[in-house]
């Protein structure tokens, strides 16, 4: 953990007394005493209803009597021509008049929302300010993006002295007027006509007027996200904002996925996929990132930095959780460094690729030609593993005669079930008879039992289980095969080595006669030719139902199944391990 001092007191300018002016009397002296005006976030007047004004936290109405035609209009008149994207603002001020209109084109609605510049907000991130790295910025709107956009211009100006220009599409970063506002210090302003021009004007800054750093609020459309690459390729340091709380929500925007390197499909060969412990096709990044620094803003005072963009991509396309920086400023202004709490996965299965040929014209089954010579593996044997098995499941099933949990709980085991279909959980207790209590409070609770994709984006649950002592077991997917192996793993039945016992009622929808003969034929073909004798199979025509079933079946087996074909005549084959 690093504590460092904050260089200078926050100082807020909002020039609050000007938006006050633009407004009816009525509205005007109410908040002019306002008691909490200092906080003031925005006033809302919609045609017809009450007038708001909104503080954090909490909302009240200034008057009882509605919005009127005149009150608008009254208000338009003193504030500046509203543009493209429907703002306007007032000259030298950074307030921004928002409006909404009917669908004739006629305003109906204004939200004046309060701008104020914040000195010292920087000091969270002033190093990586300084290091001269391209630097995106992520959060919600209204957490506060486009102030701290706004100080770190002037401190790259006034205090670095670098030539700094801002690419102002809506006039918030340096406020309306022609004469920007002077919380952007010795930076210049450049101003955009219109919202889906910005992007020429982010190419004419560097191409014009010799930049060294190029500041942009609300990177949004594609063209954008070119033109920054473009800058960044040039040496131009980038310090932009885009909407999004976290860095995997950009990942999975098309439109802005390239700020952060792409993403890209990649085949690999057998080797490396061997080497990685995944599938051949695999996501990639496709190039450097835009952008060398991301921060998320959650909170005003509490910031997430991801120094390295590239190697957190890198980690969460490999299914691997980053760890950033935590950065929080005190009252007192300490900056206080840490790392967030993240949990390492388990590793993925090897799948194994192979690319058999043929197909058998008679229902009998029969291993399709492999090239590779199967291993030799004596049926005996492995007919052995399968009855000790067989007695241990009864003696489990049974008698309940169980080995303690995970951590050496007493059973019933309790688990929390977390984005895991609960109701495929009670079929799996219920049919394999495990000695599982399913709670809805976690105080209870012995693991926590979650799925892995929807447990990277929850840190506050990963927090709770660590402060709690609470161990968390995830699972790929929310399917039968995984749900089963899992709990199997949590009471210490779940034995890698030995094959493992299947249950029909587990995979079948109902006790429908051709879904069990189906998963009956891949049971048969998965025992009595794959595992033994290492050697593909090919299954008979089946429906997609059917064929979704015997899919989970073999997945059970921690086996590999595809589906080819046309139907009617579309089958699985199965792979050998």
């Amino acid at each position: 953990m690093v504590e460092q001092a904050s260089g200078e007191n926050q100082q807020i300018t909002d020039n609050l007394e000007q938006l006050l002016d633009i407004l009816p009397e009525t509205l005007r002296s109410h908040l002019q005493h306002h008691p909490q005006r200092s906080v003031m976030i925005e006033v809302v007047m919609d045609l017809g209803r009450q007038p708001e004004a909104r503080f954090p936290g909490q909302a009240e109405y200034l008057s009882t009597e509605p919005i009127s035609r005149d009150d608008l209009d009254y208000c338009i008149q003193r504030v500046s021509h509203f543009s493209g994207d429907n703002r306007a603002g007032i000259e030298r001020t950074l307030h921004r008049i928002s409006a909404m209109r009917n669908r004739q084109g006629e305003i109906i609605g204004l939200t004046c929302r309060v701008g104020r510049a914040v000195l010292g907000t920087t000091e969270i991130i002033r190093d990586l300010v300084e290091s001269g790295r391209s630097i995106l910025m992520l959060g919600r709107p209204g957490v506060g993006k486009t102030t701290a956009l706004r100080e770190i211009a002037r401190v790259l100006a006034d205090d670095l002295l670098k030539r700094v220009v801002i690419i102002d599409t809506s006039n918030e970063i340096a406020g309306d007027g022609d004469i920007p506002h002077p919380a952007i210090g010795r930076a210049r302003r450049m101003q955009v006509a219109r919202p889906e021009l910005q992007h020429q004007v982010m190419i004419e800054a560097v191409e014009n007027h010799t930049p060294e750093v190029i500041v942009i609020d609300e990177i949004g459309t594609e063209l954008e996200a070119a033109a920054a690459r473009t800058i960044a390729e040039r040496g131009v340091q980038l310090i932009g904002t885009a909407h999004g709380n976290r860095i995997e929500n950009l990942l999975k925007n098309p439109t802005l996925s390239d700020l952060v390197g792409g993403i890209q499909s990649v085949t690999l060969g057998d080797d490396e996929a061997r080497r990685r412990g995944s599938q051949k096709s695999v996501l990639e990044r496709k190039a450097p990132p835009t952008f060398d620094i991301a921060v998320e803003m959650l909170e005003r005072s509490r910031w997430i930095v991801h120094e390295e963009v590239a190697n957190t991509i890198d980690n969460l396309l490999r299914g691997r959780m980053p760890n950033p920086q935590v950065r929080t400023v005190s009252e007192s202004g300490k900056v206080t460094i840490t790392h967030e709490l993240s949990t390492t996965p388990i590793p993925e299965p090897t799948p194994i690729e192979s690319a058999p040929s043929g197909w058998r014209s008679s229902g009998r089954m029969k291993p399709v030609p492999n090239q590779v010579a199967p291993a030799k593996t004596d049926f005996n044997e492995f007919q052995t593993l399968l009855d000790a098995s067989l007695q241990q499941q009864d003696q489990y099933g049974n008698t309940l005669h169980f080995a303690a949990g995970p951590n050496g709980e007493d059973l019933p085991l309790h688990v929390y079930p977390y984005a895991v279909s609960r109701s495929q959980l009670d079929q799996v207790i219920t049919t394999l008879n495990l000695p599982i209590v399913l709670t809805k409070d976690m105080d209870h609770a012995d693991v926590i039992f979650a799925l892995r994709s929807h447990l990277k984006h929850h840190s506050k649950l990963r927090n709770l289980a660590k402060t709690r002592h609470v161990p968390i077991h995830t699972v790929k997917s929310s399917t039968i095969p995984q749900i089963a192996r899992g709990l199997r793993r949590l009471v210490n039945m779940d034995d890698p080595g030995t094959p493992e016992l299947v249950d029909l009622k587990l995979f079948s929808g109902s006790n429908d006669d051709d879904e069990i003969e189906a998963l009956e034929e891949a049971r048969l073909a998965v025992e009595q030719i794959v595992i033994p004798k290492k050697q593909p199979v090919e299954l008979l025509p089946r429906s997609a139902s059917i064929r979704k079933m015997q899919h989970e079946l073999i997945e059970h087996y921690r086996l590999q199944s595809r589906s080819f074909g046309e139907d009617p005549n579309r089958r699985l084959r199965i792979y050998p391990a």
